[in-house]
C-alpha cells in the first residue's frame, strides 16, 4: 500500500462521528432528508393492509354464491375483513356512507376506495423520495465544500518542511477526489440507509402481524432467521471492500502525481525526447489503478449474488411452508408481497455496506491529513511589530530538517544593522538559502534565536513579520493570472500607477506594453508564456510594489542578461536605500559593496567581512572570486 508518512488508521465510529459532527451545521436539511427516508417505508403499510381484503372481494365477486350460500359467504367475508374495517365503518356512517354490503362484507364502494389508496400512497412515496434525495444531496454537497475548504486552509498553514516531504500530486488527489467519495456517502448512501431499513422493517412488521392473525407463526421464525442470514455476506466481505477501496484511492493519487509532474516539467520531457517513456510510465500506473479497482469490484460484486441466493432459499422455504399449511393464493400473496418489496432494500444494504467502507477509506485519508500538523507554532499573545528600527540578529542558530539529519546551519551568529546589506556566498548546499528561510521564518531554528529589534521572530505577529519582509527568489513563481495581478500580489490596494511604476523600476514595463494585452496579459501556468528574464523582472516588480523595509534577494538577477541585469541592479540599488538587504549570490560581482559578506561551507560561517577584507585575507572568498574571474 502507498501511504504517506502521516497516515494512520481510524475506526468507523471515529470517522463517521466526525463527519456527522461536521454535518450538524446543516442539521435542518439533514433532518428533513432522514425523516423523509424513514417515512418512505410507512407508505407500504396501507398497500399491505388493503391487499388481502381486495383479493377476498374479487374472489367473492367471481363465485356469485347462490341465495342459500349468502349467509355462509358473508360470514366468510366478514371473518376475513381487516381489524381496522369496523373502525372505518363507524367513521363512514357518521357522514352517511356505508362500507358494508347487505351480506356484511365489503361493499363495492369501499373496494374502489381501496384501489384509490394505491396511487395516493404512490404519490406520497414519490414526494418523500424527492425530499429524501434532494435534502441529503444538498447537505452532502455543502459538507464536501466545507471539507475541501478545510483541507486547503490546513495546507496553507503547514510549514515548508511539510511540502518538502510530500508528493504534491498525491495531496491534490486527496483534497479533490476523496471528498467526492464522501459526498456520495452522504448524498446517496445515507439516503438509501435511512430508507432501506425502514422499508424492511415495514415489510417484516406486516409479515409478523399477518402471520399471527392468520395462524402462520412459522413465517415469524422465517423472518427472524432468514433476514440475519441475508446480512451475513455483508459482514464477510466488508473489510475486503474497504481495503481495496483505499488501495485504489492511493494508486489514483499516484496517477494524479504522475500527470502533474509530467505537465509541470513538459519542457524537459520534450527536450530529452522522453514522450514515449512518459506515456509508458503513465500507462503502467494507470494499469495498476485499474487492477486495484477491479479487485474491489470483484469483491463488491459478490454481495449481490450472495444476497440473491439467500433470498431464493428463503422463498423456497416460504413456499414449502405455505404448501404444508394448505394456504390459498389470497393467503400467500399478502405475505409474498412484503418479501418482494423488501428484496430491493435488502440488495441496497449490500451496496450501502460497500459504499460505507469506501467512504471510511476516503475519510481515513482526509482526516489523516487534517490531523497532521507541521505548522509553525504561533504565540498565544503575539507581539505587534509594525516597523523595523534597529537590527536583525542571528544568535547561535542551529537548524536541521529532522532530528536525525545533520545540521544544515550550525552556530550562525551575526548582526544585520538597519539599512545595511549582508551577502552570503558559498557552494551549493552550504546553507545560504536556509539562512534566508530562517530570516523569513519559513522555518524555526532548532536551537538559538533570530531576533528583530530584540524580539524573537517566534513571538511576533506573523502578519506583521510578513509585511516587513519582501522576498525575490531564484525560482520565480508566477500565478496563472494577469501580469498586473502578479505584480500586485500580496499588496492590498495597489493602484495601476504603483504597478506600472514598479514595472518600470524593474525594467519590465517595455516588454509588458509590447504585447496587445499589456498588463492584462495572462502569464500561464507558473508564467509559462514569459521568458526566464521576464518572469524574474515581474517578480522583482512585485517586491518593489510591496516596498518592505527588509529585502531577501536569492539570486534575484540570475536569469537576466548582462544589459538587463545592469538596469535591474540599478533599480534594486535605488530600492535598497535605507533598507536592510539579505542577498544570496553566486555572481560575486553583484555583492562587492555589501556591508558584510558571510562565506558558508557545510552550514558553517567560515569567513566574514567586507569584500576588501576577505579578498585581502586570501581565503575561500578570494579563491571563489578568482574562479569566477577566470570563467568569465
Amino acid at each position: 500500500m502507498f501511504q504517506e508518512w502521516f497516515d494512520r488508521e481510524y475506526t468507523a465510529r471515529e470517522v463517521y462521528g466526525r463527519l456527522f459532527r461536521q454535518a450538524s451545521k446543516y442539521k435542518f436539511m439533514l433532518l428533513i432528508g432522514l425523516l423523509s427516508g424513514m417515512l418512505v417505508g410507512g407508505t407500504w403499510v396501507p398497500v399491505f393492509q388493503m391487499l388481502q381484503p381486495a383479493l377476498i372481494q374479487l374472489q367473492s365477486a367471481d363465485r356469485k354464491p347462490a341465495p342459500e350460500q349468502v349467509q355462509t359467504v358473508g360470514k366468510s367475508a366478514d371473518s376475513k375483513l381487516p381489524s381496522w374495517f369496523n373502525d372505518a365503518e363507524r367513521v363512514a356512517q357518521k357522514v352517511g356512507i356505508t362500507l358494508k354490503d347487505k351480506d356484511g362484507g365489503m361493499s363495492g364502494l369501499f373496494f374502489f376506495m381501496m384501489l384509490g389508496i394505491l396511487p395516493a400512497a404512490l404519490a406520497v412515496k414519490l414526494g418523500l423520495l424527492y425530499l429524501n434525495n434532494y435534502c441529503l444531496r444538498w447537505a452532502g454537497i455543502r459538507v464536501v465544500q466545507d471539507m475541501r475548504n478545510n483541507l486547503f486552509a490546513h495546507l496553507q498553514d503547514q510549514s515548508l518542511k511539510f511540502f518538502g516531504r510530500v508528493d504534491v500530486g498525491r495531496i491534490m488527489s486527496r483534497c479533490s477526489g476523496d471528498p467526492a467519495t464522501v459526498e456520495n456517502v452522504i448524498s446517496v448512501t445515507v439516503a438509501e440507509m435511512c430508507r432501506a431499513p425502514f422499508e424492511i422493517m415495514a415489510s417484516v412488521g406486516f409479515v409478523i402481524y399477518f402471520a399471527i392473525k392468520n395462524d402462520m407463526v412459522e413465517m415469524i421464525v422465517l423472518a427472524f432467521v432468514g433476514y440475519p442470514l441475508c446480512m451475513w455476506p455483508l459482514i464477510l466481505i466488508g473489510k475486503k471492500v474497504r481495503k481495496w477501496a483505499r488501495v485504489c484511492m492511493e494508486r489514483g493519487a499516484m496517477l494524479t502525481s504522475n500527470m502533474l509532474e509530467n505537465l509541470t516539467g513538459i519542457r524537459v520531457v520534450k527536450a530529452y525526447h522522453m514522450e514515449e517513456e512518459e506515456k509508458r510510465k503513465f500507462a503502467e500506473t494507470n494499469r495498476q489503478v485499474v487492477k486495484s479497482a477491479m479487485r474491489g469490484v470483484r469483491v463488491g460484486l459478490f454481495i449481490g449474488p450472495m444476497l440473491e441466493a439467500a433470498s431464493i432459499m428463503l422463498s423456497v422455504v416460504f413456499l414449502a411452508v405455505c404448501y404444508w399449511k394448505g394456504k390459498t393464493f389470497a393467503d400467500i400473496l399478502p405475505l409474498l408481497t412484503p418479501f418482494v418489496v423488501a428484496y430491493k432494500p435488502i440488495k441496497s444494504i449490500g451496496k450501502i455496506q460497500a459504499s460505507i467502507e469506501q467512504g471510511r477509506a476516503a475519510l481515513t485519508r482526509i482526516y489523516s491529513l487534517l490531523d497532521m500538523d507541521t505548522s509553525l507554532p504561533l504565540p498565544v499573545n503575539p507581539l505587534p511589530k509594525k516597523t523595523f528600527d534597529k537590527e536583525l540578529r542571528f544568535e547561535k542558530v542551529n537548524f536541521s530538517y529532522n532530528a536525525a539529519d545533520r545540521q544544515v546551519v550550525h552556530n550562525a551568529d551575526f548582526t544585520m544593522g538597519h539599512g545595511k546589506m549582508v551577502a552570503v556566498v558559498g557552494s551549493t548546499g552550504s546553507g545560504k538559502t536556509t539562512l534566508a528561510n530562517l530570516l523569513a521564518r519559513f522555518y524555526d531554528p532548532t536551537e538559538g534565536r533570530v531576533l528583530m529589534d530584540g524580539i524573537d521572530l517566534r513571538d511576533m505577529d506573523m502578519g506583521d513579520l510578513r509585511k516587513l519582509i519582501g522576498v525575490v527568489t531564484q525560482e520565480t513563481i508566477l500565478f496563472n493570472t494577469t501580469i498586473a495581478a502578479n505584480i500586485a500580489y500580496g499588496t492590498e490596494g495597489a493602484t495601476q500607477e504603483q504597478i506600472e511604476e514598479a514595472a518600470k523600476m524593474a525594467n519590465a514595463h517595455p516588454f509588458i506594453i509590447q504585447h496587445p494585452d499589456g498588463y492584462n496579459r495572462i502569464v500561464g501556468d507558473k508564467g509559462f508564456v514569459l521568458s526566464g528574464g521576464e518572469r524574474q523582472r515581474v517578480a522583482i516588480a512585485r517586491a518593489i510594489v510591496k516596498n518592505p523595509p527588509i529585502l531577501i534577494l536569492d539570486e534575484a538577477t540570475s536569469a537576466l542578461d548582462t544589459v538587463t541585469e545592469q538596469q535591474v541592479q540599478e533599480a534594486i540599488s535605488r530600492l535598497m536605500e535605507n533598507r536592510t538587504v539579505f542577498a544570496i549570490a553566486h555572481r560575486l560581482s553583484t555583492i562587492r559593496r555589501a556591508d558584510l559578506i558571510l562565506v558558508m561551507d557545510k552550514g558553517v560561517i567560515i569567513e566574514r567581512g567586507t569584500h576588501e577584507e576577505l579578498y585581502a585575507a586570501d581565503g575561500v572568498y578570494r579563491r571563489l572570486c578568482n574562479i569566477q574571474h577566470t570563467s568569465e
